[in-house]
């Protein structure tokens, strides 16, 4: 009987500049969409920062608050500097704004710049292209956050053939 080839997992990596607010909850959010509604698709998800000021932190109390009442749990991520070998080991480098975007393609080696794009590409019915950084901001603003994350990674998830 001829073997099955092996197939390997799609690796998705979110990043925002300190790997506490946004990147963690699109990571939070992605992996619970995935295994809701596509848990045939062989995934491997992380999240970091383009700083590692916050590294070994826990996301901010008031994300975690936010996706918390939504059901969603990202108490256990913790924060961690992106690195020019996740640019090997990832397919996909989601960032969150224009700043994300310029420091991520510096660490990035030349050839895989091209992996590095904006997590609200794949909303595109919203009209917004960032995500904002809501850690100088209030509640509304990590709300904000949770529901461009929600639609951007139900927009991956789609894009990657899960729904």
């Amino acid at each position: 009987m001829p073997m099955q080839p092996v197939r390997r997992a799609v690796r998705v990596l979110f990043v925002c500049a300190g790997n506490i607010c946004r990147s963690p909850t699109a990571e939070a959010l992605f992996r619970a969409h995935a295994q809701r509604h596509a848990p045939q698709l062989l995934l491997e998800v992380d999240s970091a920062g383009t700083h590692g000021l916050h590294a070994g932190h826990a996301p901010d109390p008031r994300a975690q608050a936010v996706a918390r009442a939504r059901g969603v749990d990202m108490s256990a991520l913790r924060a961690r500097a992106l690195t020019a070998q996740d640019f090997e080991r990832f397919d996909w480098i989601l960032v969150m704004d224009r700043h994300n975007h310029a420091a991520a393609r510096r660490i990035a080696p030349a050839r895989h710049r091209h992996r590095v794009r904006m997590l609200m590409e794949f909303a595109p019915q919203l009209g917004v292209h960032e995500v904002p950084d809501p850690y100088y901001g209030e509640q509304k603003d990590f709300e904000r956050v949770f529901e461009l994350a929600e639609q951007a990674t139900r927009g991956l998830l789609r894009e990657l053939g899960g729904v």
